[in-house]
């Protein structure tokens, strides 16, 4: 998959179902029938929805950790901490389980956004919050993370 692009906002039913955007359906449309891998966040209070292919090649990586290391070894367990497989149904839902709605304070309002070759999913107003906090030093991490070298082609 090369890479997702949009940021929706939507509704959580009672039940914990999200809609899936048209325009992010349609993108995720070659992978739907394969299903996705749900999972939380390292560094936000967000969970990060990836298509099954995506979560295979990146577990391919983890997999080539040592064991018997134990910073290893508890990383997994970490990383690995509440993942779900989830589906769409055939009405354009996702069903978010309890623990994870739990663990990135989903209500009602919610925040689908693109990122690379994931999605996020974010309660609407950790997502505002965290944005305008991104915001402040924005420049100087755009700076450090892509100005380092020309290769980019970005400008």
């Amino acid at each position: 998959m090369d890479s997702l692009i949009g940021t929706y906002e939507c509704k959580v039913d009672a039940k914990g179902r999200l809609m899936m955007p048209a325009a992010l359906k349609k993108q995720l449309s070659p992978v739907l029938q394969e299903g996705f891998v749900l999972r939380r966040s390292v560094f936000q209070k967000c969970l990060e929805l990836y298509p099954l292919n995506e979560w295979q090649a990146l577990m391919q990586k983890v997999n080539k950790l040592n064991k018997f290391k134990k910073k290893n070894n508890d990383f997994i367990r970490r990383f690995t901490a509440g993942v779900k497989m989830v589906e769409v149904d055939v009405n354009g839902r996702l069903l978010i389980p309890k623990d994870l709605t739990v663990f990135a304070s989903i209500s009602k309002n919610i925040v689908v956004a693109s990122a690379i070759n994931i999605v996020e999913i974010w309660d609407k107003d950790l997502y505002e919050q965290a944005i305008s906090d991104a915001a402040l030093d924005f420049a100087d991490l755009a700076e450090e993370v892509m100005g380092q070298d020309d290769d980019y082609g970005i400008s």
